[in-house]
């Protein structure tokens, strides 16, 4: 870490020289801005060609900004990764529950990029915007994966009526899909059997989610029985396994554990007469939120990946089964950025100073959910050097909303202009109406151009749901 005197003589031009590099120079996961950020000549944050403090002035604050660059730079180090480390085919699958709208699917989907969804609404939204990009009902088929751990009756059925592949997580659900699956005649119902490995990672207890003691998953014991139960039932065409370790993980060796792991239990599956195609290893690759964050690249973590599953394979004379990935934060995390207007301030003399921002734990429920930290900077005034320790506080009715604590900055003022690092993954997709706050815009930028992808809600979205009887009226 930084000493306070180190601290006070940095700006926000700092993050750019240190923290940022050109695209593909590096990682998008290991970079704390956008790949497009720099300076301009009004000493403003620029993102994607476009001055934030423009930016907020012309779609309000909070907004998110998302960079296309940096997104679709992390789409194809993915992809252009697993073709250089893989012998054998391989998929690269969006997590979207990090953020699923229409924009960002339609542009993981130009990349070749298929998706991971977990409700029905992502599932929904995946559907239209693949439909609106003209892709044929069996591309989207292909392209989707459902998974979850309480799929209800009305979900499983359209998932079978778009014919994805569905992730099985429990008995209940396997026995309910055999069900609608022999109600049906010549019903063929793609699954993968989801399992929990034993692997632990050192991560977030809520984000771990490999480990036996998990809501997810079938455990390893069950296997047989699972596979016997799976056999006998024609409505299945069991493609492979899916595991999942956990989220915002920074250590290769647990993933690189995973593939001999699943590479066994694959092999166990054949003695049922299941011919299996696919090994899902999840996703969970961690990225840079501060300067002492040192996550692997993405380079680093297919290789190794790869090469687990690879020697696992060869050990047992295995042809090697289609590799299947489902980045999510290390994909959307770092191409965001959220901007907040300063507001008041409350100095309490040798305590603490606090500086309150028109956002907060509506926007942003980390901080309070995970303890999260991140970078930020004063993006009006990039070149200043940061002269006092404030705590950043949100503006809810609630005394854990604090965005980040004891944070080195340049003198603020009321109209500054906040920008914090790294919201692309779970800001947007967790965000509330806590206090019936209206939820913030969302633009994405690129070559100076800023679109608007996520209207900001209105006073009246938050009652367009309300129902008032008319007894009450009376």
């Amino acid at each position: 870490m930084l000493s306070t005197e180190q601290r006070k003589s940095r700006s926000g031009q700092d993050y750019l020289e240190k923290g940022t590099l050109k695209e593909g120079e590096r990682s998008p996961n290991q970079s704390l801005l956008p790949l497009t950020a720099k300076i301009n000549n009004h000493d403003c944050l620029e993102i994607g060609g476009c001055d934030l403090k423009t930016l907020v002035k012309q779609f309000g604050s909070p907004l998110y900004v998302l960079d296309e660059v940096t997104l679709r730079s992390a789409c194809r180090q993915y992809r252009e990764a697993f073709n250089r480390h893989y012998q054998g085919p391989s998929k690269i699958i969006y997590a979207s529950k990090a953020w699923s709208c229409l924009a960002i699917t339609s542009i993981v989907a130009s990349e070749g990029l298929g998706f991971d969804v977990v409700s029905g609404g992502e599932l929904y939204t995946t559907l239209n915007a693949l439909e609106k990009m003209g892709l044929t009902s069996e591309q989207i088929a292909q392209q989707i994966y459902f998974h979850g751990n309480n799929k209800s009756l009305a979900e499983l059925k359209l998932a079978l009526e778009v014919g994805c592949t569905i992730v099985v997580d429990n008995w209940f659900e396997l026995k309910t899909l055999a069900k609608l699956g022999n109600q049906t005649a010549s019903i063929n119902i793609p699954i993968l059997v989801r399992f929990t490995p034993g692997i632990e990672c050192h991560t977030h207890e809520y984000i771990q989610t490999g480990h036996l003691d998990s809501k997810f998953g079938f455990d390893p014991h069950q296997l047989d029985t699972v596979f016997n139960y799976i056999s006998q039932q024609s409505c299945f065409d069991c493609r492979g396994l899916h595991a999942h370790i956990g989220s915002q993980i920074f250590e290769e060796q647990p993933h690189q554990d995973l593939g001999e792991v699943m590479v066994e239990l694959f092999q166990k599956a054949q003695s049922y007469g299941l011919v299996l195609q696919e090994l899902n290893v999840g996703g969970g690759l961690g990225i840079r939120y501060t300067e002492d964050d040192d996550p692997p690249s993405i380079e680093q973590w297919v290789k190794g990946v790869s090469q687990s599953v690879m020697k696992a394979c060869d050990s047992r004379q295995l042809p090697y089964p289609q590799l299947i990935a489902e980045p999510g934060r290390s994909l959307i995390g770092s191409a965001c950025v959220t901007s907040y207007t300063i507001g008041s301030r409350k100095e309490i003399p040798q305590q603490r100073t606090y500086v309150a921002v028109d956002g907060g734990m509506s926007d942003n429920p980390r901080p309070i959910t995970y303890q999260s930290l991140y970078c930020l900077v004063v993006a009006n005034r990039m070149s200043e050097t940061c002269t006092e320790t404030v705590t950043i506080a949100g503006k809810h009715c609630e005394s854990g909303d604090i965005l980040i604590h004891n944070v080195q900055l340049p003198q603020t003022r009321p109209g500054d202009i906040l920008v914090v690092m790294g919201t692309g993954a779970y800001n947007h997709s967790m965000a509330s109406n806590y206090n019936r706050l209206p939820r913030p815009a969302a633009v994405l930028v690129k070559d100076g151009e800023a679109n608007l992808v996520v209207k900001r809600e209105t006073h009246d979205d938050l009652i367009r749901q309300d129902r008032l009887p008319e007894r009450l009226l009376s």
